[in-house]
């Protein structure tokens, strides 16, 4: 046997199965090209298959705005790699700094030297968007928030996210900070194929409380309450952003991230966001295709080409 020439049957098969599959994302594209017209009042909007990364519908999806707190599913992704690599566990306790309390906004009221556990910051910073639990957990990882939107940059730059840089960890509106839907959607999904079980243990409570019933939570996505198969995800507001939402659901094993960016109320993120899901759900299928084990069969290859 040649050098090399079981990397290249081994390849021959990869082949083979990728045709076959891409024969499935075709019948996608064609059941695509009879989605009806749709227009949002949104700045942006964008559509996203989960498992397979395919577009369904997009709007201005490159068009670069403020990510509210849409920034936070950038600071989930870091803390579940810390959680993944044993850095962090949920039982740990972290606690809150003099500049962390100062934060406002979204928030839990932490206290200077208030300790919590990963998992009630967690709840807080999911559930309630909470900024001050956001800074806890960058200081905790990073030392500071600057370090912190540092590794946030970087992370992104390792993602793709060509329009989005990061100048804070909670969203707040400042000069140099951005994403587009497109990035927020690459973002939800990386996040979600990584952490998806973990993650929605949190992004799917309604209600709950901290501090032994003190302190109250309410999702600020009320899609987890009213939109059947609702799984998450993150929503945002700031005076530069508008209000947005980046929602997944989950029915019948088909996977939806949606992005709504810019709306002029809260409401139009909610209703626009119900739009795209159900336009997903009502004209797409995600099936595995059977493939012939004839096809699977180990083929010669001869200056890159199958024989």
């Amino acid at each position: 046997m040649k050098k090399g020439s079981g990397m290249r049957q081994l390849l021959a098969v990869l082949l083979a199965v990728w045709m076959a599959a891409a024969g499935a994302l075709g019948a996608a594209a064609q059941e695509e090209k009879k989605q009806v017209a749709m227009s949002f009042t949104a700045r942006s909007a964008l559509l996203m298959e989960q498992r397979t990364g395919k577009v369904l519908f997009s709007q201005n999806e490159t068009q670069r705005v403020a990510p509210a707190s849409l920034t936070k599913l950038m600071d989930l992704l870091l803390i579940f790699q810390q959680l993944q690599s044993g850095k962090l566990t949920m039982e740990q306790e972290l606690t809150c700094s003099a500049y962390a309390k100062t934060m406002g906004g979204s928030e839990i009221w932490l206290k200077e030297g208030e300790r919590m556990t990963v998992e009630e910051l967690l709840k807080a910073l999911v559930v309630a968007s909470a900024n001050d639990a956001a800074v806890v957990f960058a200081e905790a990882i990073a030392a500071s928030e600057e370090e912190f939107v540092r590794l946030m940059n970087e992370k992104a730059q390792q993602l793709g996210l060509q329009n989005t840089h990061f100048v804070n960890c909670t969203g707040f509106d400042e000069e140099g900070h951005y994403t587009c839907a497109q990035d927020v959607a690459v973002l939800a999904r990386e996040l979600m194929t990584g952490y998806g079980e973990q993650l929605t243990r949190f992004s799917t409570i309604w209600m709950d409380s901290l501090r032994g019933g003190e302190t109250q939570l309410v999702n600020t996505n009320r899609l987890i309450r009213f939109y059947d198969g609702a799984t998450g995800l993150k929503t945002g507001t700031t005076d530069a952003a508008g209000h947005c939402l980046c929602a997944t659901a989950t029915r019948d094993g088909l996977s939806l991230i949606s992005v709504i960016m810019g709306c002029k109320s809260s409401d139009a993120r909610f209703e626009e966001s119900r739009q795209l899901l159900d336009y997903g759900f009502a004209g797409f299928t995600l099936y595995q295709p059977q493939l012939p084990q004839d096809r699977l069969h180990p083929g010669a290859v001869q200056q890159g080409m199958i024989r």
